[in-house]
């Protein structure tokens, strides 16, 4: 049985709907990942992933190639 992660990452380029939408449409698609919740005000990004999919750094990877960089 895969073991689910939660996490938040802060990601402070979110400030409109487009992006929510392209995070999520981008991030929803992977394999591995659960689910995907991007908040505009805290400019957040809360995901839920199998870690036997898909590993964190990949989707701070992916979120890195389309215009979104992840801050630790």
């Amino acid at each position: 049985m895969a073991t689910e992660q939660e996490t938040v990452l802060s990601v402070p380029d979110i400030s409109c709907e487009h992006c929510v939408m392209t995070i999520n449409g981008t991030l929803s698609v992977l394999p591995g990942v659960e689910a995907v919740t991007t908040d505009i005000p805290t400019k957040t990004v809360r995901l839920r992933f199998d870690p036997s999919h898909i590993s964190l750094e990949k989707v701070e990877a992916v979120l890195d190639d389309i215009g979104y960089m992840v801050v630790k």
